[in-house]
């Protein structure tokens, strides 16, 4: 029997604190969609296990073993699956509820690329206009806030 992806993901923008630029990723079944890490929970897993275990598949950052800060947004959405990821899930399934997360990171690391065909550190606003995701361009838009904020309050 076919094992679907769970209706229920995560969104991880990582940006670098001190250039103010996003890291955004190329997909390898679109590559004309560009997004931050994503990814399906699995079975028994917490949203920020999910994030911890996609940011190191998608790029090789160990959150964990680098001590670095996870920022929960502790805000989620939900939202229509693009037609072309539909096929991932079971056929019923329309919608899939997605938690934020934020990851500073102190300077522009070249991720290892394992699930996307390239990989581009831009500005707040070219990483908003590049993705072809609302969600994803909202969730880094909000960067501005932490930034003005110095990442208070949502940890």
């Amino acid at each position: 029997m076919r094992k679907f992806k769970k209706p229920e993901s995560v969104l991880v923008v990582i940006f670098c604190q001190t250039t103010n630029r996003c890291l955004m990723l190329q997909r390898q079944d679109d590559p004309y969609f560009w997004q931050s890490v994503t990814g399906s929970m699995e079975d028994n897993e917490l949203p920020r296990e999910t994030a911890i275990r996609e940011v190191f598949e998608e790029t090789g950052i160990d959150i964990i073993g680098q001590n670095l800060e996870l920022i929960d947004a502790k805000y989620s959405v939900e939202f229509e699956i693009f037609p072309q990821f539909r096929h991932k899930y079971a056929p019923e399934v329309k919608l899939n509820k997605e938690h934020w997360f934020y990851l500073p990171v102190i300077k522009e690391i070249t991720p290892i690329l394992t699930e996307h065909l390239a990989y581009q550190w831009l500005t707040i606003d070219e990483a908003a206009n590049l993705t072809l995701s609302p969600n994803n361009s909202e969730a880094i838009g909000n960067i501005h806030s932490l930034i003005k904020s110095n990442l208070r309050g949502l940890k």
